[in-house]
C-alpha cells in the first residue's frame, strides 16, 4: 500500500536513516520540504510493496546478488529449515550436557549483583546476619579454590601464586602465617570441614538447603512480583542501574571470541531489538532468537515469520545477522518451542570455535526466562538419566521449585551484571543486562500494569469494522481512529488478552477515558485519572494507507510496548494513532497479512 503524511504540522514520518523509526518526537523534519516528505512516504511503500511480492512468490529474502545461488543447503545455512509441523513440540533430549549455574558465595545468583550489608537501597543489599555467612562461605570458597589449583586441577594465576605462597608459608622469614592454626589434612592440605566448623558453619546443613541465598531486591521480585522504583533501571539515578552502566559491561563483548545470542520479543519487535546489537557483537556471529513465538496464533507459518523477521532486521539495519554462522530461530523460552533448535545452534557454534556464549537483548526480551528455562531442562534431564526414565511427570504445587534461579519478572532490567551458566563440553553461557530500547510503553506501567500488558498466553485477536469518526480504545494507553472521508476498514488487534479494547465513537473518547480509566479500560490501574497524567499527554500521529483488498492486511501499526494492529480493507484509510509523547509507533509490513478473517469469530463493531 502507498503511505503518505498529510499531517504538515507533525511530520514524524522519518523513513530516510535506517535506524529510524517513530519516536512519537516532532517538528525535527518539517524543514526538509515536501519532496523530502514524499521520497520518505514512497520508500515505507516500496518497502510494503517488495514484501508482498515476495510473498506472493514465495521468494526467500536474501542478497541481491545471490538470488539466482540459492539452494536447500544454502537457506539452512540461513536458519531455514523444512517442517512438517512447525509448531510441534521438538524438545526430545538429544544430549546428555548437564547445564549449571556457576555462582559464588558473594554474589547474588539471581541478578549478578555483589551482595553488600551497608544499604538496603543499592542492588546486592543483604541483612547483616546473612551477609555474615556469605563471608565466611566466601573465605572457605577461596581457600578451596586455591588448593585445588595447589593438587593440580586448576591454571595458576600469577596473583594466584603469591596468595598461596603467603598464605601457607607465611612469607618465610619467620613471618607469621595468614593461615597459621588453619586446620590441615594428613597429606598438609586445607581441612576445609574443619574451618568450617570453626567458623560456626555446617557445610552439610548448607548445601543441603535447596533454596539459595538471593539479595533483598530479587527476593522481593520473585515473591512479590514488585520493587522500590529506587531499585528499578530507568527509574532511579543508581549509578549501578544506570544504562551506561550496562553498557559498559557490554562493550568487551565485541573484543572475545564468542557466540552472540540476540533474544528479541516477536510481539514487539520494534521494541525489543537493539539499536547497538551490531556494536555489541563485532564480528562473531549473532543467533537471533525470535522469543513467544507461541503466542502468535497457531496457523502462523514459522518459515514465513522467519522470513518476516529477516525482512524487518534489515530495515533496521541491523548487519550483524549476516555475519558467518548466523541464523534466526523462532522460539519460546517459557514453553520451550524451539529450543532445542536454539541451543544445538549454539552449542555447535561454540564448540566449533571453542568459545563461549553471550545472551544479549533489550530488557523483558526473556533472557533470564531462557536461562531459566535450560536449568530446568537440565534438572530434568539429570534425574531421568539417574533414575533410566525418558519422561518424567511434572507434580503440581512445584511452581517455587526455582526460586533463587535467575529472576524472571515483567519489570524490565531485573539482571544486573552477567550470571554465568555452564553448559558442559567447556562451553559458558552469559546471561547479560537488558537493555532500555526508548519509547517503550513498558516503561512507563507499573508492575500490576506490566503483568497484564506482557502477554503469557496465546493471543486472541480482535477485530473491529471501524468507520470514519469512529475509534477504539486501546485500554488508557492508546486510541486508533480513523479520520476524513475513509471508508470503514477492519483493524485486528494484537495485544495481550487482559487489555481492555473498547469502540466509542470519537467525539465521546475523551470524557469516556476520563470517566473509566483504571475501571472499564485497564490498563492504567486506579487512581486512573492521576496515572494517566503520570503516564503522559497523548500525541496524534497520522497515516494514509492504501488497502490491499479484503483478503490480506496491508500493514501493521505497531505500538512500542503493546503490541501491533493489523489494517485490512480496500480504497484509502485516514488513520490516526494517539499515544503518550514520547512512545513511539512505527507502521510496517503486515506480519500476518492472511490471517486476519482468523480473526473473525471475535469480530465486533
Amino acid at each position: 500500500g502507498d503511505f503518505v503524511d498529510d499531517d504538515d504540522d507533525d511530520d514524524f514520518l522519518d523513513f530516510g536513516d535506517e535506524n529510524e523509526d517513530f519516536s512519537g518526537t516532532a517538528g525535527a523534519e518539517e524543514e526538509e520540504g515536501g519532496d523530502s516528505r514524499s521520497a520518505r512516504a514512497s520508500k515505507m511503500a516500496e518497502r510494503i510493496a517488495a514484501a508482498r511480492t515476495d510473498l506472493d512468490r514465495g521468494r526467500v529474502n536474501t542478497a541481491d546478488d545471490a538470488l539466482d545461488e540459492v539452494s536447500e543447503t544454502d537457506l539452512r545455512r540461513l536458519g531455514f529449515r523444512r517442517e512438517s509441523n512447525p509448531f510441534g513440540n521438538d524438545e526430545t533430549p538429544r544430549r546428555q550436557d548437564f547445564a549449571a549455574l556457576v555462582t559464588d558465595a558473594m554474589t547474588c545468583p539471581a541478578c549478578g549483583s555483589d551482595f553488600q550489608c551497608r544499604n538496603e537501597t543499592k542492588p546486592g543489599y543483604l541483612p547483616p546476619e546473612k551477609f555474615e555467612v556469605q563471608s565466611k562461605l566466601g573465605k572457605i570458597e577461596e581457600m578451596r579454590r586455591l588448593q585445588e589449583k595447589a593438587d593440580g586441577t586448576g591454571e595458576w594465576s600469577p596473583e594466584d601464586e603469591i596468595e598461596w605462597l603467603i598464605q601457607s608459608e607465611g612469607g618465610g622469614d619467620g613471618a607469621a602465617s595468614s593461615m597459621d592454626g588453619v586446620p590441615r589434612t594428613a597429606d598438609g592440605g586445607i581441612d576445609i570441614h574443619a574451618v568450617a566448623e570453626e567458623m560456626g558453619l555446617d557445610l552439610a546443613e548448607l548445601s543441603s538447603d535447596k533454596k539459595k541465598v538471593i539479595c533483598r531486591r530479587c527476593h522481593r521480585l520473585q515473591n512479590f512480583g514488585d520493587v522500590e522504583d529506587n531499585l528499578r533501571p530507568g527509574w532511579t539515578e543508581e549509578p549501578l542501574l544506570s544504562q551506561e552502566a550496562f553498557r559498559d559491561l557490554l562493550r568487551p563483548i565485541r573484543d572475545k571470541e564468542c557466540v552472540v545470542v540476540a533474544l528479541v520479543d516477536l510481539f514487539d519487535f520494534s521494541g525489543s531489538v537493539l539499536p547497538e546489537l551490531d556494536a555489541i557483537a563485532g564480528d562473531n556471529p549473532v543467533v537471533l532468537a525470535a522469543n513467544k513465538a507461541d503466542l502468535l496464533p497457531t496457523k502462523m507459518g514459522q518459515t514465513r515469520a522467519e522470513n518476516w523477521v529477516r525482512r524487518e532486521l534489515e530495515y533496521l539495519g541491523v548487519k550483524s545477522i549476516g555475519n558467518f554462522g548466523g541464523a534466526v530461530r523462532l522460539v519460546s523460552c517459557k514453553s520451550g518451542f524451539g529450543m532445542s533448535s536454539l541451543l544445538n545452534k549454539v552449542r555447535s557454534l561454540a564448540e566449533e570455535r571453542e568459545c563461549d556464549v553471550y545472551v544479549v537483548g533489550s530488557a523483558n526480551a526473556g533472557k533470564s526466562t531462557l536461562i531459566n528455562h535450560i536449568l530446568d531442562k537440565n534438572d530434568e534431564k539429570k534425574l531421568a538419566y539417574k533414575l533410566g526414565k525418558k519422561k518424567l511427570k511434572k507434580r503440581a504445587g512445584n511452581a517455587n521449585a526455582r526460586k533463587g534461579d535467575v529472576t524472571v519478572s515483567p519489570l524490565p532490567g531485573t539482571t544486573l551484571k552477567f550470571i554465568k551458566v555452564d553448559l558442559g563440553n567447556g562451553v559458558k553461557l552469559y546471561d547479560t543486562p537488558g537493555l532500555l530500547v526508548p519509547g517503550t510503553m513498558t516503561q512507563r506501567l507499573t508492575p500490576a500494569e506490566l503483568k497484564i500488558v506482557v502477554p503469557k498466553k496465546e493471543v486472541e485477536p480482535v477485530t473491529f469494522r471501524v468507520a470514519s469518526g469512529k475509534c477504539v480504545l486501546v485500554g488508557g494507553l492508546a486510541r486508533i481512529e480513523v479520520t476524513g472521508n475513509s471508508k470503514p476498514f477492519l483493524f485486528t488487534f494484537f495485544v495481550a488478552n487482559d487489555i481492555k479494547l473498547h469502540p466509542t465513537d470519537v467525539k465521546k473518547a475523551d470524557e469516556f477515558v476520563a470517566s473509566h480509566a483504571g475501571g472499564m479500560l485497564t490498563p492504567p490501574f486506579e487512581p486512573g485519572q492521576k496515572r494517566m497524567d503520570e503516564i503522559g499527554e497523548f500525541e496524534p500521529h497520522d497515516v494514509v494507507i492504501e488497502g490491499a483488498g479484503w483478503k490480506e492486511a496491508a500493514a501493521d501499526i505497531a505500538l512500542r510496548g503493546l503490541g501491533w494492529v493489523s489494517v485490512t480493507g480496500a480504497g484509502v484509510a485516514n488513520v490516526r494513532i494517539s499515544v503518550p509523547r514520547g512512545v513511539g509507533i512505527s507502521v510496517r509490513p503486515p506480519l500476518m497479512p492472511f490471517d486476519i478473517w482468523e480473526a473473525t469469530a471475535r469480530y465486533t463493531g
